[in-house]
C-alpha cells in the first residue's frame, strides 16, 4: 500500500510541476487602437469584453512605444521581441534598404512559396527579416518543442511577426477571401484551414451589409455620420448603411478588412485553430498570436472620430466577450492567460484640427521627396537623393564619391533646408544617431528605431500633429503621445486585478510574459519587466 501511495504521490507531484504554466497564452494586438478608446466608448461597451479584462484584470493605463516609426510591423516585433527596431531590425512595413540599395517588405522571403494557388504574390512571406528571437521563440524552445505557436491575422505581418522563427503556423487573409500560408511553416494547409475557405465564411458578412450595431444617436461620442474628415470606403460615400455585397462584386472579398466583419472572421478562424489544433488541451502551454486588423483599415479610411471606428469598436467589444466565454468554456477559466495591446495608436485628422484652429496641414509625401530633390539641383547642380522614404533621406553615395563633394558637407546643407520647412521639428544625421546620449528625447526614439545598415544618412522628425497622409482619415508613425500611447490589458491565469499609472514601455511585454512562464527571455530584449503582474 505505501508503495502504491508512493506513485501516486509522485504522479501528483509530476502533474503539478507539468502545469506551472497556463494551458495557453493569447496575445492579442489591436492595430491602431488608441488608449482612449477604452474610455470614450466605455458606456456602450458590454460587461463581458474589454470591460471583463479592465475589471478583472490588471490595466496599464500608460504604456507607450519607446521608439518611432511607429508602424504595423515594428510594433508587433518590438511586442513580441521585447526590443526596439534598432535591434530586432523591422524599421519598417516596407522601406529602402540602404544595404541592399532596394525596396523591401518586412515579411518578404523568395525563397519560399505559397500554399495557396493565385495567392504568389500575397503568399511568399516568412519571418526570415526578424533578427531577433520572440516570446513565441523561447516557448517553442523551452518545452522542446511540444508547445504549439500559431500566428493569425488578416495582415501577413501581424500574424508572422508575433508567431516569430519556430512557430508550427502563421496564417494571414488575402483578397481571394482565404487565409494562406507559405511553405516556410509546411508543405501544405492543414485541412481544416482547406474546408475553412471553401466554405467562404466571410460572405454571410458581406452580404449581410454594414450598418450600425446600435441605434444612431448611441453614437454621440463621434462627429456626424457625414462629415468632411472621412474617406471613402471603394468609392462608397461615408455613411450608413454600406452595401457591401455590391463592393465585392466590383472589387474582391479584400474589402472585408476595411470593416468590422474582419475581425469577427478573424475570431471565427481562431477558433477553429483552437480546437483543430488542440490549443491548451494538455499540460504543456501553447500560445495562440491574434492581430485584429480591420480597426487599422477603418481607421486609416475614416479616421478616429468617426462612427465607422466607434461601430467597429462595439463590434469587436463583442467579438472578444465571444472568445473569452468559448476560452471559459474549452480550454477552462484559470488555465489561459490573455494580454491585449496595440502595435501603434493614431494622430488626429489633420483638417479636423486646422478647421479648429490648430495651425496644421498635412504633407504629401511626393512633396518632400521632389523638394529635395530641386534642392539638390540647385544647389549642387546634381540630384544627390537616392531615395526619401519614412523620415528617411538617402544619398547616391557613387555620385558624390565621384565629383569628390564632401559628404559631411551634404548632410549639413540638407539639414538646414529641411529646417526651412515649416512641418520639421528635429533633423538628424547618421553619425548624431548612433551616437544617441539619451539627453533629446526625439533623438532617443529615433535612436532606438534605426539600423546603419538599413536607414538613411539623414533622418528627420515631423511637428506634433503634422502627418504624411492624405486630408482625410488618420495614419501614424511619430513619436508623439498620440502615436505611442495604447492600452495594455493582462487578464486570466495568476494576474490579480488593479491598475497602475506609471509610464511603461511596450518592450517590457515579452520578457514579462518570459517571467511568468519560466522561460528564456528572448535574446535582444531589454529585459524590463512588469512587476504589476509579477508581484504575488
Amino acid at each position: 500500500m505505501k508503495k502504491y501511495l508512493a506513485i501516486f504521490s509522485l504522479l501528483v507531484i509530476s502533474n503539478v510541476q507539468a502545469q506551472q504554466g497556463p494551458k495557453l497564452v493569447v496575445g492579442i494586438v489591436v492595430d491602431q487602437m488608441k488608449m482612449e478608446y477604452l474610455y470614450r466608448f466605455q458606456n456602450d461597451f458590454s460587461e463581458n469584453g474589454f470591460k471583463r479584462l479592465m475589471n478583472n484584470g490588471y490595466v496599464f493605463q500608460n504604456m507607450h512605444y519607446n521608439y518611432m516609426p511607429t508602424y504595423t510591423a515594428p510594433g508587433h516585433a518590438s511586442i513580441y521581441t521585447g526590443t526596439t527596431p534598432s535591434m530586432h531590425g523591422i524599421v519598417g512595413n516596407e522601406w529602402y534598404h540602404r544595404t541592399l540599395k532596394k525596396e523591401v517588405y518586412c515579411t518578404d522571403d523568395e525563397s519560399v512559396t505559397t500554399l495557396v494557388p493565385g495567392t504568389e504574390k500575397e503568399g511568399k512571406m516568412s519571418p526570415k527579416n526578424l533578427q531577433s528571437s520572440t516570446i513565441t521563440d523561447e516557448l517553442k524552445l523551452a518545452t522542446n518543442f511540444k508547445g504549439k505557436v500559431i500566428g493569425i491575422s488578416i495582415k501577413d505581418r501581424g500574424a508572422i511577426l508575433p508567431a516569430g522563427h519556430f512557430a508550427d503556423w502563421a496564417f494571414w487573409f488575402c483578397k481571394t477571401g482565404d487565409f494562406i500560408s507559405s511553405s516556410f511553416y509546411g508543405p501544405k494547409l492543414p485541412s481544416w484551414v482547406q474546408d475553412f475557405n471553401n466554405e467562404k465564411n466571410y460572405l454571410p458578412y458581406i452580404n449581410n451589409g454594414w450598418n450600425l450595431l446600435k441605434p444612431i444617436d448611441t453614437y454621440n461620442e463621434s462627429l456626424s455620420d457625414v462629415n468632411p474628415y472621412e474617406g471613402k470606403l471603394y468609392k462608397n460615400e461615408p455613411n450608413f448603411p454600406y452595401n457591401l455585397k455590391d463592393m465585392l462584386n466590383k472589387n474582391d472579398p479584400g474589402i472585408i478588412r476595411t470593416t468590422p466583419f474582419g475581425n469577427n472572421l478573424l475570431a471565427d478562424f481562431a477558433i477553429k485553430a483552437i480546437e483543430n489544433e488542440a490549443l491548451g488541451k494538455d499540460a504543456i502551454t501553447d500560445f495562440l498570436a491574434l492581430s485584429f486588423s480591420s480597426t487599422d483599415y477603418v481607421g486609416h479610411t475614416f479616421g478616429p472620430r468617426s462612427i465607422e471606428i466607434q461601430d467597429t469598436y462595439l463590434r469587436l467589444d463583442q467579438t472578444i466577450a465571444d472568445f473569452l466565454a468559448y476560452l471559459d468554456k474549452n480550454v477552462g477559466k484559470n488555465n489561459y492567460l490573455v494580454f491585449l495591446t496595440a502595435d501603434h495608436a493614431g494622430a488626429e485628422n489633420v483638417t479636423y484640427l486646422k478647421d479648429n484652429k490648430y495651425q496644421v496641414v498635412n504633407i504629401n509625401r511626393k512633396d518632400v521627396e521632389n523638394d529635395l530633390k530641386a534642392f539638390s539641383k540647385t544647389t549642387f547642380g546634381e540630384d544627390l537623393i537616392l531615395n526619401y522614404d519614412s523620415f528617411n533621406v538617402y544619398f547616391d553615395k557613387e555620385i558624390i564619391n565621384k565629383k569628390g563633394i564632401d559628404f559631411t558637407k551634404i548632410k549639413q546643407t540638407f539639414k538646414e533646408f529641411l529646417y526651412t520647412k515649416e512641418y520639421v521639428k528635429r533633423v538628424y544625421t547618421e553619425e548624431e544617431i548612433l551616437t544617441s546620449s539619451g539627453k533629446d528625447t526625439l533623438l532617443d526614439f529615433v535612436a532606438k528605431g534605426y539600423d546603419p545598415t538599413q536607414n538613411g544618412e539623414l533622418y528627420f522628425v515631423y511637428k506634433p500633429a503634422y502627418i504624411e497622409y492624405s486630408a482625410t482619415g488618420t495614419s501614424h508613425g511619430s513619436p508623439y503621445t498620440y502615436d505611442t500611447h495604447v492600452p495594455l490589458l493582462f487578464y486570466g491565469w495568476h494576474v490579480n486585478k488593479g491598475e497602475t499609472y506609471d509610464k511603461k514601455v511596450i518592450t517590457q511585454i515579452a520578457p514579462t510574459v518570459a517571467q511568468m512562464l519560466k522561460i528564456t527571455l528572448p535574446n535582444s530584449t531589454e529585459s524590463s519587466v512588469l512587476l504589476e503582474v509579477l508581484d504575488k
